[in-house]
């Protein structure tokens, strides 16, 4: 039985590391920002305030993680959701939310106030 248990472990890692990656609310942001349509890095800092060092390291992670990719037009890079499922995820969650948000919000482990 604790093979099995193992084994289902390791078949949800993928699952659990992608949540993982969407659980930065910078990441998040930049996520929703493209789903509106590409953007340069320095659109997202201009539109989403933060600083371009922040903005670009988060970008090569979603990019690490094949959620992002970009074109190169002449010396400027254009950012993109590579994978338009995202789409329906994050619709999914914000119905998720809708719905237990509260609870969510206010969860002891992983709310405002959890670690």
């Amino acid at each position: 039985m604790a093979m099995t248990h193992e084994m289902d472990r390791a078949a949800l890692a993928p699952a659990a590391a992608l949540f993982r990656g969407l659980a930065d609310p910078t990441r998040l942001a930049i996520l929703r920002r493209l789903a509106a349509g590409e953007a340069r890095v320095v659109d997202l800092v201009r539109e989403l305030g933060w600083a371009q060092s922040t903005v670009s390291a988060h970008l090569a992670c979603l990019r690490d993680c094949g959620l992002v990719d970009y074109r190169a037009v002449g010396r400027q890079s254009f950012y993109f959701l590579s994978r338009m499922e995202l789409l329906d995820l994050l619709a999914a969650a914000e119905g998720v939310l809708a719905a237990a948000g509260d609870q969510v919000a206010l969860c002891p482990v992983y709310g405002e106030t959890g670690q």
